[in-house]
């Protein structure tokens, strides 16, 4: 038997991974989604209010960023990657009791939502509780500004700080130690050798959490980066698909050790 080389061993187990979430995303297109209606997981996705200088027409709230597309093909991703008993994707606001019933929350533009009194407090008790956020898509100082606030007083004396790369979460099923900026479809272009990421400026991405006084991560924050578009746009020639590959892992892991732990 011939051995492989380490580097090839791992270029041949994320093509083969690649080829997975492809294949899934495309099947999407032509056969439409399945999920069973009852389930061990469902991604949820968080709804809210927009700030007043951010609210946009057509009632579609910021909330709605890549949906319903996002969640579908990372719920399709997860089906193929994982035994992990996947249910039809889902959208519920903080004061719906239905939150209980389930370990993971996703937010999405995080910098535009208006949490009052009684969703932050809501949000500390789902998270007390057990219950994981993730939230994700959201730029800048500003931006950063809203989210921090509404966590001071959701997680009041839980400082944010950036995930260590030795944190169980980079390690409880895919073993991560990249931490490379994961760009919007805004923010790719077409170049001679492919797809060129134009980063904006100022906005280094950081992978950063809050935890509990007994060192269980209640919420992975994805800054600077948009992880919902490299779900969405997993079959999509123009988006590297190492970022997509990268994003698919850090998104299986947060929801195996929100299940775990």
């Amino acid at each position: 038997m011939v051995a492989i080389p380490m580097p090839a061993r791992r270029a041949i187990i994320a093509t083969v991974f690649t080829l997975l979430l492809v294949c899934g995303a495309g099947s999407l297109q032509t056969e439409g989604p399945s999920f069973p209606a009852k389930a061990e997981f469902h991604f949820i996705r968080l709804e809210y209010v927009d700030l007043p200088y951010a609210r946009r027409g057509f009632n579609r709230g910021w909330w709605r960023q890549d949906w319903p597309e996002a969640d579908v093909h990372f719920t399709q991703g997860i089906q193929r990657l994982t035994r992990i008993d996947t249910g039809e994707p889902l959208h519920l606001p903080l004061t719906d009791d239905r939150i209980f019933n389930y370990p993971w929350l996703y937010a999405t533009q995080a910098g535009f939502w208006d949490l009052g009194d009684a969703e932050t407090a809501r949000l500390r008790e789902y998270l007390s509780r057990g219950g994981f956020l993730v939230a994700d898509d959201f730029y800048g100082p500003r931006d950063w500004a809203v989210f921090k606030e509404s966590m001071d007083r959701a997680l009041p004396g839980r400082p944010i700080v950036d995930m260590d790369i030795n944190d169980p979460v980079m390690h409880v099923l895919f073993d991560i130690k990249e931490r490379t900026f994961i760009p919007g479809l805004r923010h790719l272009r077409r170049g001679p050798g492919g797809s060129v990421v134009i980063q904006p400026l100022d906005t280094p991405p950081y992978w950063r959490a809050i935890y509990d006084e007994k060192g269980r991560m209640l919420v992975a924050i994805n800054f600077n980066m948009d992880v919902g578009d490299a779900w969405e746009h997993a079959d999509l020639p123009l988006y590297p698909e190492q970022m997509t590959t990268l994003a698919y892992r850090f998104g299986i892991n947060y929801i195996v050790y929100a299940m775990t732990h």
